[in-house]
């Protein structure tokens, strides 16, 4: 027997607590989660009452269900898919230039793989409730799966792309390119090479991919963990601080050295002084000629991390010159990338320039407060890429595995493009109006009879021959609608058919896109000869969006 009076008490003292959590500002997920335990105690209350499952359906049947993505995600449209697609299918023909294979892991992980692998972000991952028995994780990146795949299969090398949805337990902040779920776009290089000949190139695998893709003016910013933890070393920060101030050091791109000096003193307890010989350091930036400098500062160079860093270094400057993207890279000590498994160099790519359009149609306050819509004028694009070296990866995972094969370590590095932030720059750039969201380039039409059956027969011939078409799906289609479905649609080419060109044993070849001179009606050609003509205009035809 239920106690309904406990279940009353108890869904009291949970709506007190779920208040308390909403007045405190308190994290949305955890509230949700607060909220449905009230629901559930309600519901047991209400079975326990003579009441039934059903009833909560039928009392909320007329109530209104706000139509929105959850916080921090977005719904893509037919030609914003259409370009990601481009976008995509450019960066995947580049890396398969380069020899890599793509792989695929989880959407999710066991919580203990990926615990501990990313600093402070790891607050940022996104627990799931217990199934069947095991504690998962949704993937926070895809780089930690890709190390627990290696370790787990014995891979001693592999170069492999993935590009997949990841998921971050943060505060989304749209305008920002700040989401809750979005897709990287990893390459990845594993395996026992001589130095630094995989990491220049996949810094120019980075340079192809943002050049092919138009981003704007970028830059690549290098530094070398070896360096950095050398630099905190040599200024005295205690072993158990240097990842935080690590942390700190990365947010020089956005911050002045005062703000920066103040959260290590202040926040992190760091001592004052120690902070200001770090500052010496970490504002230092610029090219190859950078290396000389730091080889003149004994203090520092008397670091055996130093020395190691100074020479990677070196030999990636040489390989960068011979690769052509010496121009595009720079030598910035700030750059820290704060996760924890970096072990080498580490590179990130941002753009020199904004290269955003003011927002076409702007959402109320409250649209934008409710849906957290993207403004594309307010978007202030960071970093678009960004990676590193990380040759303990795998061996964390490979620990007890290697004490039984005798198997070593496998070095990994590798580069995550950011889609989102990429996708936002070259889609705030772009006419909408000419984007094509499908591939269709053929639009069958009849004028003034209808003529189904001969517009479905020119359809399959085409079909067949490999051509991409489409036709009115009305016995007796209106003109006008037939020649908006191709505007509309941006769709270049027609054929066009009458009574008169199908006892002639014509076909009428219009341009849909371009007003050709004396064309007005299209061109007219046998039949017998319109696969052919259609092939040769398509080649001709320039490629649309």
């Amino acid at each position: 027997m239920i106690d309904t009076e406990l279940l009353k008490k108890q869904i009291e003292e949970q709506g007190q607590a779920v208040r308390k959590l909403k007045t405190s500002g308190g994290d949305p997920a955890q509230v949700n989660e607060q909220v449905a335990i009230l629901l559930s105690l309600k519901d047991k209350l209400r079975i326990a009452s003579g009441g039934s499952k059903e009833e909560p359906a039928k009392k909320s049947s007329g109530r209104s269900i706000a139509l929105k993505v959850p916080k921090g995600t977005k719904d893509y449209t037919d030609k914003e898919m259409s370009l990601r697609s481009k976008i995509f299918n450019t960066i995947v023909g580049i890396f398969e230039k380069h020899g890599a294979v793509t792989i695929d892991t989880p959407v999710f992980e066991l919580k203990e793989i990926l615990t501990g692998k990313y600093g402070e972000d790891s607050k940022l991952i996104y627990d799931l409730k217990d199934q069947g028995g095991e504690e998962c994780s949704l993937r926070y990146d895809l780089t930690v799966p890709f190390a627990r795949h290696v370790a787990m299969n014995g891979i001693s090398n592999i170069k492999r792309y993935h590009i997949a949805k990841v998921y971050r337990r943060d505060q989304p902040a749209m305008t920002k390119g700040r989401m809750r779920e979005f897709y990287q776009c990893d390459y990845d290089i594993a395996g026992s090479y001589d130095p630094m000949i995989p990491d220049a190139e996949c810094v120019r695998v980075a340079v192809e991919v943002l050049t092919r893709l138009d981003v704007g003016s970028f830059v690549i910013k290098l530094n070398h963990r070896k360096i950095l933890d050398a630099i905190f070393e040599v200024s005295g920060v205690p072993e158990d601080k240097i990842r935080s101030i690590s942390s700190a050091v990365d947010k020089l791109d956005k911050l002045p050295w005062s703000d920066v000096r103040l959260e290590m003193t202040q926040e992190k307890g760091l001592d004052g002084v120690v902070a200001d010989k770090i500052g010496e350091y970490v504002q230092l930036k610029g090219g190859e000629e950078l290396l000389q400098k730091l080889q003149e500062l004994p203090e520092l160079m008397a670091s055996k991390k130093a020395q190691e860093g100074v020479a990677d270094m070196s030999l990636f400057f040489k390989y960068a010159r011979i690769y052509g993207i010496l121009d595009r890279v720079s030598f910035d000590m700030s750059l820290a990338r704060g996760l924890d498994y970096y072990t080498g160099i580490i590179y990130e790519a941002v753009l020199v320039e904004e290269n955003v359009r003011p927002a076409q149609a702007q959402p109320t306050a409250k649209q934008a407060k409710d849906n957290e819509l993207i403004d594309e004028s307010q978007i202030r694009v960071g970093s678009i890429a960004a990676g590193g070296r990380y040759d303990e990866l795998v061996g964390m995972f490979s620990a007890a595995k290697r004490a039984r094969d005798k198997k070593t370590d496998v070095p990994c590095v590798g580069i995550s493009f950011g889609i989102e932030r990429i996708f936002s720059i070259i889609w705030s750039r772009m006419e909408e109006s000419v984007i094509k969201a499908n591939r269709t380039a053929v639009y069958v039409m009849s004028m003034r009879d209808g003529l189904l059956e001969e517009r479905m027969r020119v359809a399959t011939e085409l079909w067949d021959n490999g051509i991409a078409t489409e036709f009115a799906y009305k016995v007796k289609p209106r003109q006008q609608s037939q020649y908006d479905a191709c505007d509309n649609n941006v769709i270049p080419w027609a054929v066009i058919i009458g009574k008169d060109e199908i006892e002639q044993g014509m076909v009428r070849i219009k341009n849909m896109v371009q007003k050709v001179e004396g064309e007005k009606m299209g061109v007219l050609v046998k039949r017998a000869d319109m696969v052919t003509e259609l092939k040769k205009r398509l080649e001709e035809t320039p490629e649309l969006i």
